[in-house]
């Protein structure tokens, strides 16, 4: 097993991950195009990350900043470094792009992430609470 760049071969695996992590999503996957996964070595993958850029981040000074927009592992994989390996590959593309700062996310009561996210170096810089209001 290794984490690699998706190779477009692996759309069905890619598109079966997201819907575990979005599963009320009609599309699952974003409108990001940079993905690393998880290859198990028998076709199957094990999780992915999602990448893209943003112009602002929340405790972010530069800009543009890489952004984690989606990170999956299954469960059978989680707590044995795999989630850290991806983003190690989400790093260096970063690096490899002049990029100086990741930023990403997390649900308020993701506390499976959040930690996850400490662990790897990230430092909480903020909480949000988000409002939706449909219009007549």
């Amino acid at each position: 097993m290794h984490a690699r760049a998706f190779d477009p071969r692996d759309q069905p695996e890619l598109e079966r991950l997201a819907r575990l992590m979005f599963p009320d999503a009609d599309d699952p996957l974003g409108n990001h195009v940079t993905w690393f996964v998880i290859d198990r070595g028998d076709g199957r993958l094990g999780g992915y990350v999602e990448v893209g850029t943003r112009a602002y981040a929340e405790g972010c000074d530069t800009s543009p900043v890489a952004y984690v927009e989606a990170w999956y592992v299954d469960e059978d994989l989680r707590r044995q470094g795999w989630g850290g390996r991806l983003l190690g590959a989400v790093e260096q593309w970063a690096r490899d792009k002049g990029l100086r700062e990741l930023a990403s996310g997390s649900l308020i009561d993701n506390t499976t992430s959040i930690a996850a996210h400490k662990r790897l170096g990230f430092t909480e810089v903020e909480r949000q609470v988000h409002f939706a209001k449909r219009l007549a």
